[in-house]
């Protein structure tokens, strides 16, 4: 059964991933069993089941798949960083994720997450993480603590260079964040959150933007307004807020799952988180010449294609030690994560839509008379 498995596991994976594995240099130095089967079946134990080191090296060697020890498997995990990188990029090319920038500036992906080392004393940390689009290169990778001054998510806790593009979720959707990014000369495409960051009109007063995104009142009707972002000793910030209204459907899951998390919490919901639902708002700073609000709601749709993998990343994240000694091993480690969830999303749509036996074929079965 556990071959079994492993065998429909592969028929998912790029189709030269073996290939791949002897160009990026995976298995090199490898003195007796040179399988890349057997050596991401090895990588795996440790990153998507959380497996210590330790005890991924006696598991692989009682399975017969590997003979090393733990310090031999993490320098191979280092080894392996490019070849797992490589696998995410032509994954993530399968979902169709194409990013290009009118400007010439690089797409960079930021997020933050936490991960809990197993047992009852595990050490709790947050990763800071940003990720270039379409190369899926971690160019940035950061442990902090979960409490206290400065381990917060923050556009602060990445180095930010002029002409950087960058994507980020509601939670960076504050003043000192697009501030930061601006005084650096980046620009920025965040999920507003209403209520953490206060913006206004050209004449300094608060903007009425609810008002303003009632008016799209049919699915796909796109708005966009000028704003600016205060800051305290700091020129305001011009800004442009995009809209777009979400289909019947898409607004009445929205305003089940807040109903849901208000009566878990016994919150009353107020009447303009129930409004909010119904579109999908960004504020941004990329130069309007470039790029239509279309075009701005376009880029985050995309960057919600790798959101649908990094929330899988979230939940496998829990699992497994945390490699926090070099910054290679902690790359290496991340592309691991990244690749499980890959292949959990695929392993998820060919189960539920392509075929009723949840895998594609690798090769045409032979066709046998009946008489």
């Amino acid at each position: 059964m556990i071959r079994d498995d492993w065998d429909v596991l592969m028929s998912l994976l790029p189709s030269d991933w073996q290939e791949t594995a002897v160009s990026t240099g995976a298995l090199k130095g490898l003195r007796k069993d040179k399988s890349p089967a057997n050596l991401l079946r090895t990588m795996l134990m440790h990153i998507g089941c959380g497996y210590s080191l330790r005890e991924t090296v006696v598991r692989a060697r009682y399975a017969d798949l590997a003979d090393l020890s733990d310090v031999a498997l993490l320098k191979r995990l280092r080894k392996s960083k490019t070849w797992l990188r490589r696998l995410c990029v032509d994954l993530f090319g399968e979902r169709g994720l194409h990013f290009g920038s009118p400007t010439g500036g690089r797409f960079r992906l930021f997020d933050a997450t936490n991960v809990k080392e197993p047992g009852k004393t595990g050490s709790l940390w947050r990763i800071h993480y940003s990720i270039c689009i379409p190369s899926l290169e971690c160019d940035h990778f950061a442990l902090t603590a979960t409490k206290g001054s400065g381990t917060g998510e923050s556009l602060s806790q990445f180095p930010v260079q002029e002409g950087d593009q960058i994507i980020a979720d509601r939670g960076y959707s504050r003043a000192t964040d697009i501030h930061y990014a601006a005084s650096h000369g980046a620009t920025v495409c965040i999920r507003l959150n209403p209520q953490a960051l206060v913006l206004q009109d050209s004449a300094g007063q608060p903007l009425d933007l609810i008002g303003k995104i009632q008016a799209l009142r049919r699915c796909g009707d796109i708005g966009h307004w000028p704003a600016v972002v205060p800051g305290p000793q700091k020129e305001a910030v011009p800004v442009r807020i995009c809209s777009v209204r979400k289909s019947k459907k898409a607004i009445e899951l929205a305003h089940k799952k807040l109903r849901r998390r208000a009566s878990k919490k016994g919150h009353e919901l107020q009447p303009e988180t129930l409004v909010w639902a119904k579109y999908v708002t960004v504020v941004t700073t990329f130069p309007e010449t470039a790029f239509a609000a279309s075009e701005v709601l376009e880029k985050y749709r995309l960057r919600w294609q790798v959101e649908l993998v990094f929330k899988r990343f979230k939940q496998i994240a829990q699992l497994g030690h945390l490699p926090k000694h070099d910054d290679e091993s902690a790359k290496a480690w991340l592309y691991g994560k990244l690749l499980t969830a890959l292949m959990a999303e695929k392993i998820i749509a060919y189960g539920e839509s392509v075929s009723p036996w949840g895998y594609k074929l690798t090769q045409a079965a032979s066709t046998k008379p009946l008489a």
